[in-house]
């Protein structure tokens, strides 16, 4: 249907972003077609793992830092050891696709993060546990993994911890803006700010174009750096500064609510007491006369007082 319309009305390089607006589209009328088939009341922004929270911003900010990060330290050996072959295009037409590509991305990434992690992962979850939960989803990236033609059995390992990584960042803040960040940072650094093959597709790069010439376990080949080696070390860290970075969201948003219980404790006072108190309020009460103090007596002058 897109190419259709590229063809039509002469979409050219905005047709990408088209296509994931309405893929995007497509993926939120889908899941809210399941949601009502479920009769789930929750509101839909939960179902897509999107809530309303003060720390939405933060979340996505510090999952964007993570994916940099991890994006930066994949490329960081390449450029030290002389692998990059770096070409730069200062023409309008890649400045304008260099925009274009991110917000491709921008969007493609979070239709990709609602369908899998906010909502599949959440009916996983509920199914299964949040343990197998996580391992299928890794299968289910492997798997997929495997079915690329340029995939490497490093980068088989890489979209296994990724998804780990993904998962992670669900399970410590139960929404998708901290996985969200860290899925477009990385992606949108590694294809479109380096210019190198984001999983084997180059069609991202456009103000700079890189080709990285080296041995397979430092640069991933035709595949980029999700099929290197070395980025598998990155991967592992990445998790650990994941669980560091959100202990906080996990503690605001996973753990359960402290509620005020307990049992009463009340004694019951001694039987002895109870029969004083009651013969007590049997017996009429007395009145008590309060008189009036009495009048000094009258001195004489020239008498001590």
């Amino acid at each position: 249907m897109v190419d259709g319309l590229g063809y039509r009305f002469d979409l050219g390089d905005f047709q990408p972003l088209i296509e994931t607006v309405l893929l995007l589209s497509l993926v939120v009328v889908g899941l809210a077609i399941l949601r009502g088939i479920e009769r789930r009341r929750a509101p839909l922004r939960l179902a897509l793992g999107l809530p309303r929270r003060r720390t939405s911003r933060e979340e996505w900010a510090t999952g964007a830092a993570i994916g940099w990060g991890l994006a930066v330290a994949s490329i960081l050996p390449m450029a030290v050891t002389g692998a990059l072959n770096v070409q730069l295009w200062s023409s309008p037409r890649a400045y304008l696709l260099f925009g274009t590509s991110l917000a491709t991305l921008a969007v493609a990434t979070l239709a990709k993060d609602v369908g899998v992690h906010g909502y599949a992962f959440q009916r996983l979850i509920d199914a299964i546990g949040p343990v197998r939960a996580t391992i299928l989803m890794a299968i289910f990236a492997a798997v997929y993994t495997g079915m690329n033609p340029a995939a490497t059995p490093a980068a088989i390992v890489v979209s296994v911890l990724s998804s780990i990584l993904l998962s992670l960042c669900w399970l410590r803040t139960q929404a998708v803006w901290l996985l969200w960040g860290l899925h477009f940072a990385w992606a949108a650094s590694t294809g479109v700010l380096f210019g190198l093959p984001l999983g084997g597709d180059t069609s991202f790069s456009s103000i700079v174009d890189t080709r990285a010439i080296g041995p397979m376990w430092l640069t991933g080949g035709n595949y980029g750096p999700s099929g290197a080696m070395l980025s598998i070390v990155f991967l592992l860290a990445a998790i650990a500064v994941l669980v560091r970075a959100s202990s906080d969201y996990a503690w605001n948003y996973t753990h359960p609510p402290i509620i005020p219980a307990g049992y009463d404790v009340t004694i019951p006072p001694p039987a002895a007491h109870v029969a004083m108190e009651q013969a007590q309020a049997v017996q009429p009460a007395s009145l008590v006369q309060i008189l009036p103090a009495a009048p000094p007596a009258p001195t004489r002058p020239g008498m001590p007082e």
